[in-house]
Order: C-alpha cells, then sequence, then structure tokens
C-alpha cells in the first residue's frame, strides 16, 4: 500500500538577522491511508512549516518529502503545483474563497484549474455540497455566508480533487465551539469513509479526539502523545 505522505531526517532553518533559526530539525512523520493526525504546539514552534513543507508549498534545506512514494524534494515549482492540484486538498485558517464565484462555482475552479470539468466533476461538486449542507446555497455568493458556512465549503473544495492527502492549518480557529467540532468531524468522516490521509494543525484541544494520532511539536521534531 502506498504511504500518502511520508517526511524523513526533515530539516528547514530561516534567517533572522544574523542569525539562522533551526525550526525543524531531523523532523519524520508518516501518515498512512484512513489516518487523521493532529500537530499541535505552541506559536512559533514550526506546525505551519511543517504543514507547508508536506503540502509543497515550501521547500526543506534537507531530507525527504514523500507524497504517494515520490520524493518532491528535487521537483521543480511546475512540478510541485501540479502535485499541489492532483493530490493534495488544502483547508486554511481563513477559507481563502474566490470572493467573486459564488458557492458552487469554488468547487468548479478547481477541476476547471486540472482541464477536467466534465458531468462527472459537476456530479461530485453537487454531491459535495450535499455532504456539507450546502445545496441550499449553491448559487449564492460566499460573502453572505457565516463564517462555520464559508469553512464547509473551503472543505468541499479541498475535496473536490479527490485527494489523497488532506492538510488543513488551524481550521477552526474562527469558529466558535460547535462549529469547530463540525468542521473537524466533516475531515474525520472523509479520511475515515474513503480511506484518505489528514494532517491537521491545531491550537484546539477540544477537537483532538476526532484523530487517530497527536503528535506534538518538540525540539524541532515531531513527538507522539500517548
Amino acid at each position: 500500500m502506498i504511504t500518502p505522505l511520508k517526511l524523513v531526517d526533515v530539516n528547514k532553518q530561516f534567517k533572522d538577522g544574523d542569525r539562522q533559526i533551526e525550526i525543524l530539525k531531523n523532523l519524520n512523520l508518516t501518515v498512512e491511508k484512513g489516518e487523521f493526525v493532529a500537530v499541535i504546539g505552541p506559536s512559533g514552534s514550526g506546525k505551519s512549516t511543517v504543514l507547508s513543507i508536506a503540502g509543497a508549498l515550501q521547500s526543506s534545506d534537507s531530507g525527504q518529502v514523500l507524497i504517494n512514494g515520490r520524493d518532491i524534494s528535487g521537483y521543480s515549482d511546475k512540478e510541485k503545483s501540479l502535485v499541489r492540484l492532483k493530490s493534495i486538498g488544502y483547508i486554511f485558517q481563513a477559507a481563502n474563497l474566490v470572493p467573486f464565484l459564488n458557492v458552487r462555482d469554488q468547487l468548479k475552479l478547481v477541476t476547471e484549474l486540472a482541464g477536467e470539468w466534465n458531468d462527472d466533476a459537476k456530479k461530485r461538486a453537487d454531491d459535495l455540497l450535499e455532504s456539507v449542507g450546502l445545496t441550499s446555497k449553491a448559487k449564492k455568493a460566499v460573502q453572505h455566508l457565516s463564517g462555520g458556512e464559508k469553512q464547509r465549503v473551503a472543505i468541499a473544495r479541498a475535496f473536490m480533487n479527490n485527494p489523497e492527502l488532506i492538510l488543513a492549518d488551524e481550521p477552526t480557529a474562527a469558529l466558535d465551539a460547535s462549529r469547530s467540532r463540525e468542521i473537524v468531524g466533516l475531515i474525520a468522516q472523509e479520511v475515515h469513509d474513503k480511506n484518505k490521509a489528514a494532517v491537521m494543525v491545531t491550537h484546539d484541544e477540544s477537537v483532538l479526539d476526532f484523530c487517530d494520532k497527536v503528535y506534538e511539536m518538540h525540539d524541532g521534531g515531531l513527538r507522539l502523545r500517548k
């Protein structure tokens, strides 16, 4: 079975004036199909850096980044963009929706970029909107949605390309407790029902019960919480 995400001895430094700050130190992480993993830790500990490297948004200084068994460490920017488009679904703290598109067109855009907007994709978009409870708002402008509704659109959009890997960066930060559990529950359902892999960076301890494993950032690496 191909592993959706594997980070092997990943290192990352940032420059702060004349100093080099080591954020990630020989970090290792494996996420299998059907596994929902959380990464927690204080601000500045490197959680979002882990997610950016795993999602081909940022390069590591050394180590391997394997997506579906392929080491993308040496990929060009164009090759990485194709990996993001085809294999990874992103859910961000801010929904990052396109302001001038309605709800359904947010999903349509994903498959149009991949050149795959066809009858199957149209049905998938409708099915996804139904699964997140937004069928009745498919034609609604996104600026008229609540925060929770916008995040549900973002989740449906992240699932639209049927990715093997789902990455969520503080997806509940702007939501109240009940909406937070609703949103993380939707991610967990997709992972477990459709055998996906997911990594969620979060400060929200109240949603960790949805996750199969919880890792804590520790000295630039990850430590499994028992």
